[in-house]
């Protein structure tokens, strides 16, 4: 058995196990989050994934491409399908003209850019399998930007550790802020697979994945990639945003590190 072969079958193992475990917990979730102790084992183990991740990996490895004949005729949509936020509607309304992706933080020069902007910048397409924790897979034709080289632009100061996804869509009811927001460290944000999408499938992306841009962080589970980007935040610590744990899901129990 080659090399390659070898490292296809060990990411297919822990996919599968991820994907299983993540599963379970998706059943059980309402209950187990008020859980402390388990959600308290949950945080020990994303350290113990992420280690295993590295080990059977590496994390300059590639995730697995496909050819166009894998390509799933109608990519999969999950979670938020259209942000019920007045303000994105509005965004809808005038073909997101309007939007603008916001860049900043912990950055020596803070920046804005449209969508013909982004567009207009190089871009790179790639077939890869979007692996749900709820245990489903699609494969799919994203075409976008790289999201170093909107790092290149604005230039991350020595301190920042972090890159933030913060969104467009609300998650629940209620006065606080709970829209969608994701995170990656610099290892991920400058991988070369690590995309900002403004197409699928050839087309430009379906509201239900994502209009105007989404993250696709192709060796992580499917929560990782954000939805309805809005704004990019480096920082160096998620101590004061949100929950603490760098993401709307990993502030309820999800473990940070997601990787496949």
């Amino acid at each position: 058995m080659s090399e390659s072969q070898t490292m296809s079958g060990r990411r297919r193992v822990l996919r599968g196990a991820l994907a299983a475990a993540g599963t379970m917990f998706l059943s059980a979730c309402d209950r187990l989050s008020q859980n402390e102790s388990f959600v308290n084992l949950l945080k020990s183990a994303q350290h113990l994934s992420r280690s295993a991740h590295k080990a059977v990996t590496g994390r300059k490895a590639m995730a697995q491409e496909f050819s166009e004949a894998d390509v799933a005729p109608r990519f999969r949509s999950n979670g938020t399908l259209m942000p019920r936020d007045a303000s994105y509607r509005a965004l809808v309304m005038n073909g997101f003209a309007d939007w603008k992706l916001q860049v900043g933080g912990l950055v020596e020069n803070p920046a804005a850019f449209s969508l013909a902007e982004l567009r207009a910048m190089p871009s790179r397409t790639q077939i890869t399998r979007h692996d749900c924790v709820e245990g489903w897979s699609a494969i799919g034709k994203w075409k976008g930007v790289q999201l170093s080289h909107l790092l290149e632009q604005v230039k991350p100061l020595p301190q920042a550790k972090y890159v933030v996804f913060r969104c467009a869509d609300s998650m629940d009811n209620g006065p606080n802020d709970s829209t969608y927001y994701e995170s990656v460290d610099l290892d991920d944000a400058y991988h070369v697979q690590t995309v900002l999408a403004y197409e699928l499938n050839g087309a430009p992306l379906p509201m239900s994945n994502g209009a105007p841009l989404r993250a696709r962080i192709e060796r992580q589970l499917g929560y990782k990639h954000a939805k309805y980007l809005m704004r990019i935040e480096l920082v160096d610590s998620f101590e004061k945003i949100r929950g603490g744990s760098g993401g709307y899901w990993e502030d309820q129990g999800y473990e940070w590190y997601a990787g496949i």
